[in-house]
C-alpha cells in the first residue's frame, strides 16, 4: 500500500475514532489486573493472557466475569521456582492463536528460562463454548535464534538480553502480529535503536511450534516518535497494521499508528486518539469487523483503593478494556 493511501485512511480514522472512543464504554473485567495480550474468538468473545500467571481467560464482551479459563503450566513446563511465563503478545492465523512471551530478563536483570516461549493454541467455538488446546510444543530457543541471526547484529541483542526489560537498551518483546501470507511479526518494546522500534519476521511459525528452528527474516525499523511497540495487529479488511506504541519503560505516553507493513513506509500517527489512563498492551479486531479496534489495559500498577491492583485479593482484581470505532 502506498504511503498516500495510508495517510488517507488515517485522516478518516482520526476524525471518526475520537467520537467512537468517547461513546464506547470502558468495561472492567475480573480475574486479573495485568492483561497483556488478547485475541478475538468470535464477534462477542475474546481471550486474554496476563503476564503474572500462565492462564488464558475467555470473556464475553460487556460481561465482567471470566467465562472460561485454561491453565497452561502443564504445557509450558515453566521453571517451578520461577513459573511466570510473562505472556505478552497474541496473533491469530485461522484456527491457531500464536502467543509469545517477553523473552526478557526479570525486573532485576536476572535470567528466567520460563519467559522463553513461543507457542500456539488451537481454538474452536461451538454452542457458545470455547475449546482451547495447545498444539505442538512450546518453542524455547527463539531468543537464541534472534541473538544469533546475523541480520540483527546491529541491535546488540546479546547484550540487551542481559539487561532488565525496561532498562534502556533492554530486551522485551510485546507485540505479535500475523501477516497476510501466514508469517508472524515480532514487535519489540525494547530496544529502540536511533529512535526507531524493531519489527522482526518469523518466516515459519507453524514449523516452529512443531519443533523446528525459527527462520528469522530481515528486520524492519519503524519510527514511532521514540516509542516502542506494545501491540501490533493486522486488519485484512483494511490491509494495514494498527500499532499501539508506548515507552520502553513506565515513563511516557501511548499513541496509535497506522502502517502499511512495507519496510520503506513510515507509520502514520492517528491524530487526536487519546488512550487516557489506559496502559494498552493488547489490541485486536473481531472476525470480519473493520470498524472496531478492541484494546485491553495492563492495570497491574493501577490503584484500587490504596493498593496497586495486583497486590489486592485475586477476586477483586480487574482490568479495563474498550473499543475504538473506526470509519
Amino acid at each position: 500500500m502506498k504511503r498516500l493511501q495510508v495517510v488517507g485512511l488515517v485522516l478518516a480514522m482520526s476524525c471518526n475514532s475520537v467520537a467512537g472512543q468517547q461513546n464506547a464504554p470502558t468495561i472492567e473485567y475480573s480475574g486479573i489486573c495485568d492483561a497483556s495480550a488478547g485475541a478475538a474468538l468470535t464477534a462477542e468473545m475474546f481471550i486474554v493472557a496476563g503476564d503474572e500467571d500462565n492462564i488464558l481467560r475467555v470473556y464475553r464482551r460487556g460481561e465482567p466475569n471470566v467465562a472460561q479459563a485454561f491453565p497452561l503450566d502443564q504445557f509450558l513446563k515453566p521453571d517451578p521456582d520461577e513459573p511466570e511465563a510473562d505472556i505478552e503478545g497474541a496473533a491469530r492465523i485461522d484456527d491457531l492463536i500464536y502467543w509469545t512471551t517477553s523473552h526478557g530478563q526479570n525486573k532485576n536483570g536476572k535470567n528466567r528460562s520460563s519467559r522463553h516461549r513461543l507457542f500456539a493454541t488451537a481454538v474452536a467455538v461451538k454452542d457458545d463454548k470455547v475449546t482451547i488446546k495447545p498444539t505442538g510444543t512450546a518453542y524455547t530457543n527463539l531468543r537464541v535464534d534472534l541473538i544469533g541471526a546475523p541480520q540483527l547484529g546491529k541491535y546488540n541483542l546479546k547484550i540487551a538480553a542481559t539487561l532488565a526489560p525496561e532498562e534502556l537498551g533492554g530486551f522485551n518483546i510485546e507485540g505479535l502480529a500475523a501477516t497476510p501470507d501466514g508469517r508472524l511479526l515480532l514487535g519489540f518494546r525494547n530496544p529502540i535503536t536511533e529512535g526507531k522500534a524493531l519489527v522482526v519476521p518469523i518466516e515459519n511459525p507453524k514449523e516452529v511450534v512443531n519443533g523446528k528452528r525459527a527462520e528469522i527474516g530481515m528486520p524492519i525499523e519503524i519510527a514511532l516518535d521514540g516509542r516502542g511497540i506494545r501491540s501490533i495487529e493486522f486488519s485484512p479488511e483494511r490491509n494495514l497494521y494498527l500499532v499501539v506504541a508506548g515507552p520502553y519503560d513506565d515513563a511516557g505516553s501511548f499513541a496509535l499508528y497506522a502502517w502499511s507493513g512495507q519496510p520503506k513506509d513510515v507509520p502514520v500517527l492517528v491524530n487526536e486518539i487519546d488512550f487516557g489512563t489506559l496502559n494498552v498492551e493488547g489490541a485486536f479486531f473481531a472476525p470480519n469487523d473493520k470498524t472496531r479496534l478492541h484494546v485491553i489495559s495492563d492495570d497491574g500498577g493501577r490503584k484500587i483503593g490504596e493498593k496497586d491492583c495486583k497486590k489486592i485479593d485475586l477476586n477483586m482484581q480487574r482490568f479495563r478494556a474498550t473499543s475504538l470505532t473506526l470509519p
